[in-house]
């Protein structure tokens, strides 16, 4: 199937929300955190899926700072995961040559989850093929309002007029300021929202909607995708001719 894949028309960045895993695990008749815990196959698929296909980046939307709302006992099963997560995929991310990166408001993690994201980011920073961002405590909402807040502070010192400010200035306050905006959103399980993701960056961003819960995305899930998002005429705004299609 990849051969139907144009390798010229690549994706620089795609994002994940990966949704349906409280659905998955009631369809077994399970508790909510089984789902999570079989998510895994697809978080390692989807990742080695992107850095095959030499994907520059994948951002996944791991934990939503509304997550915090949940109940407690998942909340804390999910910490866990997490760590669990990380300390055992992190051999794998050396193998595929990927970097760790991560946005969002970190600090409010539990301490050993902080640490063992910390180390693993460290571990993998030499690696040059694919970035793979966790957004882990993270909504675009929270990172706006962090951002104009930065925005004020640095006017209120003189360090930027406000006359000067322009969307490359805003974008540079980002946690993504060091990212390229996605050119694909990939959203499981049927939904069709972004949940307050990447708000700022999925202005021009092709949007895919798939039925499948994500404990059941593949490889070949994240190939369909990519053929699909091939297909698209991107033209930000302007007209096809402008854009040279036809």
């Amino acid at each position: 199937m990849t051969t139907q894949i144009n390798k010229d028309n690549l994706p620089k960045h795609i994002a994940v929300i990966m949704d349906g895993n409280g659905r998955w695990a009631k369809q077994q008749d399970k508790e909510r955190i089984f789902g999570h815990q079989n998510a895994i196959t697809a978080v390692r698929e989807t990742v080695e899926g992107a850095a095959e296909l030499g994907i520059g980046y994948i951002t996944l939307y791991a934990f939503s700072t509304e997550n915090w709302n949940r109940p407690q006992a998942e909340v804390q099963g999910l910490m866990q995961l997490l760590v669990k997560c990380i300390r055992e995929e992190t051999p794998t991310l050396q193998k595929n040559n990927i970097r760790l990166q991560t946005i969002g408001d970190t600090k409010s993690l539990p301490q050993d989850t902080y640490n063992e994201l910390m180390m693993s980011i460290e571990e993998t920073s030499k690696n040059t093929g694919t970035t793979l961002i966790l957004a882990l405590s993270y909504s675009s909402r929270w990172e706006i309002k962090e951002a104009l807040k930065a925005v004020v502070a640095d006017a209120k010192d003189g360090n930027i007029s406000v006359q000067d400010i322009t969307e490359t200035t805003m974008s540079k306050y980002l946690c993504t300021k060091d990212y390229p905006d996605p050119d694909l959103l990939i959203r499981t399980s049927g939904e069709y929202r972004i949940s307050n993701f990447l708000l700022w960056q999925l202005a021009y961003t092709e949007l895919y909607f798939t039925q499948k819960l994500w404990p059941d995305f593949r490889k070949q899930d994240l190939i369909d995708a990519i053929i699909d998002y091939q297909g698209r005429q991107r033209r930000f705004g302007k007209t096809g001719e402008q854009v040279g299609l036809k």
